[in-house]
């Protein structure tokens, strides 16, 4: 099974995944992890992701579908994959599913983690103090929910056309949340 976990900065995503490859044992597909392991690899692809990320770029979308390409052998031995921050656009989904299509595979859910955006806010605002993150502000924090709004938001009825969205709450604790997508999923 191959799973989408969605929603904006700061809903538990990165949280629920680990919990979610724990429990049913499919690798975690962190786009930002494998940008980072991408780069201390040294490989030809390492070093490309690296010029680009110290020139300050953003990762193209052809890079990102060849770290997520190559992950996809260890998703299909395990059962699945969850994707964690990927896709961000309409562009990446397509990619995502033409990727996964060549492979008799597909998402079969977008877990949708819906949080209030005060709430949010203020577990971003926790998150920067008890981590001393001088560049995590408020203002900053609300521009990439902008962000997030304007790009990731129009994955919603791109997935919904596809009959694969499925809502959660994720305002309760870590445990709930991590029982409602369960229930979601069996």
């Amino acid at each position: 099974m191959n799973i989408v976990l969605f929603g904006p900065p700061g809903c538990g995503k990165g949280t629920q995944a680990k919990r979610l490859s724990a429990a049913r044992g499919w690798p975690q597909l962190s786009t930002g992890d494998m940008l980072r392991a991408a780069q201390a690899s040294g490989s030809e692809l390492g070093r490309r992701v690296k010029a680009v990320m110290d020139r300050g770029d953003l990762v193209s979308d052809a890079i990102v579908i060849e770290l997520i390409e190559e992950r996809l052998p260890e998703a299909e031995a395990a059962g699945g994959a969850i994707f964690d921050g990927f896709p961000r656009t309409v562009a990446q989904a397509g990619a995502l599913d033409a990727l996964l299509a060549g492979r008799g595979a597909q998402v079969d859910a977008v877990i949708r983690l819906t949080v209030d955006n005060e709430e949010l806010v203020r577990r971003m605002m926790k998150r920067a103090a008890e981590e001393g993150r001088a560049d995590d502000t408020e203002e900053a924090f609300r521009t990439r929910l902008k962000v997030y709004e304007a790009q990731t938001a129009p994955l919603i009825p791109y997935y919904q056309a596809q009959g694969k969205v499925k809502n959660v709450d994720g305002m309760g604790s870590m445990e709930t949340v991590s029982a409602a997508i369960a229930a979601v999923l069996d």
